[in-house]
């Protein structure tokens, strides 16, 4: 993979500081620009975010004095100074949509952890070990957008990564009917610490304004595929979802029932999960897991406090693996929502685009 200078807009919230975090260290990807709002544009990397550093690990020194741009009014600096930009922004769909078009229309990729651009029907949303062909979208979405080099792609929900992933190659091998899913989420999944939310310490709110739906609708665009110049959602399986927020600082799990067209034995399933790889383990690409699907035999596991960063937190933990009165199969899984959910899988993604050409 070549080299690539990148820029992160929306730096400063929880998301673009897990970014910075990544980036820091990457080898291919080196941080030249930092936007966030126009209260924090002018300012030191460090000044703009104060006292709101909200990660265990300290800031690292390659951005401390780096001056935080303006996201909107500075784009003509920023993507003078970037090859493409990471964005995580805190705003209204209907901005973040014009804000994401806007730099791809000044010729510069734009990997989202929003979801304001995830049903827009040329822009592929993608988990990359399991939908990577949908990038192939990208073209399209050029032509319609008048650009030749800048485009938008995006990651999936966060809650979603921990169960499609099991999900996916057990309907590719059986096929899935239907399924029943109910997450429980982190708090740094609304971008908060217990500090900043008191209110949900010994506490679980049973509602996340719009998870559901997302959890039920984004699997079947993720299983979907390209007709012309979109990508048309699958219309299997069925997705039901509740979605509960929990005193837990990173990591959703999900409690998971599925009934199989074809039902497999469980032997059958645990070596589809064990199997089971994509294309970002096959290029080897620097945030791969290398086994993306982690089966745990002990009846308590997985855990969110021991397992969520398994692999640098980009794999998938599975337990509890056992048949069910109602459905064929129930399980858990679990996954890092700030890694695998959010930066990680837009880096993850990123990654792939590089080695495929789409930065170039």
């Amino acid at each position: 993979m070549k080299n690539y200078n990148v820029g992160i807009i929306g730096a400063t919230g929880m998301v673009g500081q897990r970014f910075v975090l990544l980036l820091a260290n990457h080898p291919n990807f080196k941080i030249t620009a930092l936007a966030a709002s126009q209260r924090s544009a002018g300012k030191t990397y460090t000044e703009a975010v104060a006292n709101r550093w909200a990660m265990t690990e300290q800031m690292p020194n390659c951005v401390k004095d780096m001056q935080v741009f303006d996201a909107t009014n500075d784009i003509d600096k920023i993507t003078a100074a970037v090859d493409f930009v990471f964005c995580a922004v805190d705003m209204k769909k209907d901005e973040i949509k014009a804000l994401e078009e806007l730099y791809a229309k000044h010729e510069c990729p734009v990997v989202s952890n929003n979801s304001a651009n995830r049903f827009t029907k040329d822009v592929p949303m993608v988990i990359p070990e399991i939908n990577s062909d949908h990038i192939k979208i990208i073209e399209a979405q050029r032509k319609r957008l008048g650009a030749k080099r800048g485009f938008i792609a995006v990651k999936s929900n966060c809650s979603l990564q921990s169960y499609v992933p099991a999900i996916y190659p057990l309907d590719k091998k059986f096929g899935v009917d239907k399924c029943l899913v109910c997450t429980y989420q982190a708090i740094s999944g609304a971008g908060k610490t217990f500090e900043r939310w008191p209110e949900m310490i010994d506490n679980v709110i049973p509602f996340i304004g719009g998870e559901e739906e997302k959890s039920e609708n984004e699997p079947l665009k993720i299983w979907g595929e390209i007709k012309g110049d979109e990508i048309v959602p699958a219309e299997n399986p069925k997705f039901t979802a509740q979605c509960l927020r929990v005193p837990v600082s990173d990591g959703h799990m999900a409690a998971v029932f599925v009934t199989f067209k074809n039902k497999p034995s469980k032997e059958e399933i645990l070596s589809v999960w064990k199997e089971f790889s994509g294309e970002p383990q096959k290029l080897n690409l620097p945030h791969a897991p290398k086994q993306f699907l982690n089966y745990f035999y002990e009846d308590n596991m997985p855990q969110t406090k021991l397992n969520r960063n398994l692999e640098g937190g980009m794999a998938i933990s599975i337990g509890r693996l056992r048949e069910d009165s109602q459905y064929d199969y129930k399980f858990v899984c679990l996954s890092h929502n700030t890694l695998r959910g959010a930066a990680g899988g837009a880096v993850l993604l990123a990654e792939l685009l590089c080695e495929k050409g789409y930065m170039d």
